[in-house]
């Protein structure tokens, strides 16, 4: 909030520097002329930050009979009236603002707030067209507000300048992909990037545009022959890599496939949904012809900055539905070193290190797990298995006994894993335990339990 000598201060910069002054960045800092308008404002501003609109209101007004022409009074007095939710009021104010002073975004910005909040589209689009004079980014608002009122030509003319500036985020490609799928602006859309790369055919990126829009119709054959176009025209474009990756699979040529998946994977530019497609292609390749099997290791790291896919974990259960016990327990403890914090992926690490039969793997992994998440019932579980099945039954009963509070705090309907058959389970492995170390004290309280969940 502002001081009342910071006003006074701008105040004397007025005076001292002229008019100019008042374009400044922060709306808030207005020059005064005396000290009845200062105070006036100062009880603005002060009313404001408090949330008492209307007295604000009543004291910006002041400041405005005394300066009919200060396009910050309008703007501040705009400010309450959106805040109260008055936005007819609002909308007069800030229209007022930008009618005396046309430079300052401010007030753009204050018609802007006014329109998205009542959803006038329609009145959005001018002030945003005007807005992105200001600040660039402002062209996302745009295409949002352009697919909103069904203006798709605008929309996909902004987005194609927009990709030809920089990289378009996730959500403007969807946009894009939106538009190119409907029929109105399919076709035309290919014809002129065919005429484009007629025209232009050093020209990249009309070529990915046109491998893209088929890739997305799910036309690989025209994607293809648009690849190989752009491999013959730009023969170090890694974009013709997307389509001849399922060229030389389809060729059953494993070695060129490979390079070729490799070209896109270390494409920064490619999209990382195109790098999964690829990946995946490969993937089904390689699993019918395993020597390729190394390059799919290879290939994991490319997808080390993927937030949404854990490609190694995936991998997991790919391999899990196969029946390769082998493989799955090898990608899931490579997926766990990626993301150590996966409890997801511990849980199903351990249950195929079970079926496995790999016993001793499983308590040493089983334990470690516990030191990171001492409350998951779970890993007592696998660990008490784990030690059971290795006839260590005096450390199968430690540990399934330090889990058991978290078993009896278990709510069983609750959605997961733990439901009242993974409680039945946890007494059974208890009562495994107490029998052979003979403790039947234990073995007739772990029963009496486990009756009771049954029934």
């Amino acid at each position: 909030m502002i001081k009342k000598k910071h006003i006074a201060f701008l105040a004397f910069l007025l005076f001292s520097f002229g008019n100019h002054l008042l374009a400044q960045e922060n709306p808030d800092a207005i020059a005064l002329v005396d000290d009845q308008l200062e105070n006036n404002f100062y009880e603005a501003m002060k009313q404001r930050g408090i949330e008492n609109y209307d007295k604000a209101i009543v004291a910006i007004q002041k400041c405005i009979e005394k300066d009919p022409k200060n396009a910050a009074f309008q703007y501040e007095l705009g400010k309450n009236y959106l805040s109260q939710k008055n936005y007819v009021d609002a909308e007069k104010a800030f229209k007022k603002a930008v009618e005396l002073d046309n430079k300052q975004r401010w007030y753009w910005n204050g018609l802007y707030d006014v329109y998205y909040q009542t959803k006038d589209y329609q009145k959005s689009i001018p002030i945003v067209e005007k807005l992105v004079e200001f600040d660039a980014n402002m062209n996302e608002d745009l295409v949002s507000l352009y697919m909103n009122t069904n203006q798709h030509g605008k929309a996909l003319d902004l987005l194609k300048d927009m990709e030809s500036k920089s990289k378009l985020t996730s959500t403007m490609e969807y946009y894009k992909l939106r538009i190119q799928e409907s029929n109105k602006y399919s076709k035309p859309q290919k014809d002129q990037l065919e005429e484009a790369i007629k025209k232009n055919p050093k020209v990249e990126q009309n070529y990915i545009d046109l491998i893209v829009l088929y890739t997305s119709f799910n036309q690989e054959d025209k994607a293809f022959e648009v690849a190989k176009q752009l491999e013959k025209e730009i023969p170090n474009s890694d974009w013709a890599h997307v389509s001849l990756v399922k060229f030389h699979l389809n060729s059953n040529d494993g070695e060129n496939a490979s390079k070729s998946m490799f070209k896109v994977l270390g494409n920064d530019l490619v999209d990382l949904k195109i790098k999964h497609r690829v990946f995946n292609e490969f993937l089904i390749f390689a699993v019918k012809n395993p020597t390729y099997l190394k390059d799919i290791d290879k290939a994991i790291p490319y997808f080390d900055n993927d937030r949404e896919i854990n490609v190694a974990k995936e991998l997991a259960k790919f391999f899990w539905k196969k029946d390769d016990l082998e493989k799955t327990a090898f990608y899931f403890d490579k997926g766990l070193k990626k993301n150590p914090e996966d409890v997801e992926a511990m849980e199903l690490y351990l249950e195929v290190l079970i079926q496995k039969q790999d016993f001793q793997l499983v308590t040493r992994k089983a334990e470690d797990f516990l030191e990171s998440f001492p409350t998951n019932v779970g890993f007592y579980l696998y660990a008490g298995m784990g030690y059971n099945q290795l006839k260590e039954y005096k450390k199968a009963k430690t540990v399934l006994e330090n889990g058991l509070d978290f078993v009896v705090e278990f709510n069983p309907s609750e959605s997961g894993m733990y439901n009242n058959r993974f409680n039945v389970n946890f007494y059974k492995q208890l009562i495994i335990s107490c029998e052979n170390l003979n403790d039947n004290a234990k073995v007739q309280l772990y029963t009496n339990k486990l009756k009771q969940l049954q029934k």
